[in-house]
C-alpha cells in the first residue's frame, strides 16, 4: 500500500521513545492483519466523546477491526455526539474552574468529560425515549438481547436520522451496527443508558432479565474466540485500561485454566495504549510481560506499550493502518 502524507510523517519524524514505540505498535498492527489475523479493539474512558469515530469507524468500515470491548460510556456516547453534537458545551479553561462554575454547569444541563459538556436533554432523553420502546417491545415478545444489540436496532432502525448533526461517516458505532461487529459491554450497568434502564426495572416496569448480562457477554466472547483464534489468531489493541481491556483479555485463561480446553491459542499480538504510570498494583499501568504470568500472552507474542495520550496516539496508529 502506498502510504499517505500523515503515515509518511509519522515514519519521518517518529524514530525514538513513546513515538517510535507507537510506529512500531502501527506496523505490527498492519502485519498481524496481512497475516490474516484478526483484531479487538478495546476502548476504555471517554473515547467516544474525543470523537475517536473520525477514524475508527473507516477501520470498522475497511475491515481492521473484527470485535470491540467499550464500556458503556463509549457504546452511548457515540450516539450522543450523533444525535446532539451542535449542543455540546467546550470548555478550554476545564483546569481552572471553581466548584461553583461546575455545579453552574450542572444546573445547565451539562455533565462535564475534561473538556467537553455533554447537554442532558438533547443526549440522554433523545435516545431515551427510543430506547425505551425497543426494550419494552423485545420484553412484550419474551426476547432478550445484549446491550450493544439494542443500541443497534436502534441505529437501523432510522428513528434517529433526522436528529443527526454529524457526517454519519464519522459514527463508530453506526459502522459497527452496518457490518454487525460483536460488541462485548462489560459493566454496561455503570452507564447513563445502564442507569436508566435499572430505574425502569425499579418502578417495575421492565424485567431485569431483558437485557442479557456480563457473564452471559463472557460466554458470548469465549465462542466467539474459539472460533476465530484459528490460523494467525486474534489479536489485543487496548485503548485506556479498566474493564473494557481487562474483561475480554481474561477469555483467553478462562478457557484453558478454568475449562481445561489446552488447545486454545494466546492472544496473537498486544498493544495497549495507556498513560497510566507503571506502578504497584496498578493493572492499567502493568506492563505486556506481566499478563504472561496470567496465561493472557505467549513468550513470543508481539507486545507494545505506548505511553501516551490515547486521544493523541490512536488516530495516528489507525491513520497508518489505514494508509492515510
Amino acid at each position: 500500500m502506498n502510504k499517505g502524507p500523515i503515515s509518511q510523517f509519522i515514519q519521518h519524524h517518529y524514530r525514538h521513545f513513546n513515538a517510535a514505540a507507537l510506529v512500531d505498535a502501527a506496523k505490527g498492527y498492519e502485519t498481524h492483519l496481512l497475516e490474516g489475523g484478526k483484531m479487538m479493539v478495546t476502548l476504555a474512558g471517554a473515547m467516544s466523546t474525543a470523537e475517536l469515530g473520525i477514524s475508527f469507524a473507516e477501520m470498522i468500515r475497511q475491515g481492521k477491526v473484527d470485535i470491540i470491548s467499550c464500556t458503556g460510556a463509549n457504546l452511548e456516547e457515540d450516539i450522543m455526539n450523533l444525535v446532539a453534537h451542535t449542543h455540546y458545551k467546550r470548555v478550554p479553561n476545564y483546569r481552572d474552574l471553581s466548584p461553583q462554575e461546575e455545579w453552574d454547569l450542572l444546573e445547565q444541563g451539562f455533565n462535564r468529560v475534561t473538556d467537553t459538556c455533554i447537554p442532558e436533554e438533547e443526549a440522554f432523553r433523545r435516545i431515551q425515549k427510543h430506547i425505551h420502546k425497543i426494550w419494552k417491545d423485545a420484553e412484550d415478545a419474551g426476547e432478550r438481547y445484549f446491550p450493544h444489540e439494542y443500541m443497534y436496532k436502534l441505529l437501523l432502525s432510522g428513528v434517529m436520522k433526522e436528529h443527526y448533526e454529524i457526517d454519519p461517516k464519522n459514527s463508530w458505532m453506526l459502522a459497527a451496527a452496518e457490518k454487525n461487529i460483536p460488541i462485548i459491554v462489560p459493566g454496561w450497568e455503570d452507564s447513563t443508558m445502564g442507569n436508566i434502564f435499572a430505574s425502569y426495572c425499579i418502578k417495575g416496569e421492565l424485567k431485569a432479565s431483558t437485557m442479557k448480562s456480563g457473564i452471559e457477554y463472557m460466554i458470548f466472547l469465549s465462542d466467539w474466540y474459539r472460533k476465530n483464534s484459528g490460523g494467525k489468531g486474534v489479536g489485543f489493541f487496548q485503548i485506556g485500561g479498566g474493564i473494557a481491556g481487562d474483561f475480554p483479555i481474561c477469555v483467553v485463561p478462562m478457557m484453558y485454566q478454568d475449562l481445561e480446553w489446552t488447545d486454545v491459542p494466546f492472544w496473537s499480538y498486544f498493544c495497549q495504549i495507556s498513560d497510566s504510570t507503571t506502578s504497584y498494583g496498578s493493572y492499567s499501568g502493568a506492563v505486556p510481560n506481566e499478563k504472561i504470568t496470567w496465561g493472557k500472552l505467549d513468550i513470543h507474542t508481539p507486545k507494545f506499550i505506548v505511553e501516551s495520550d490515547a486521544t493523541i496516539v490512536a488516530p495516528l496508529i489507525f491513520s497508518y493502518v489505514l494508509g492515510w
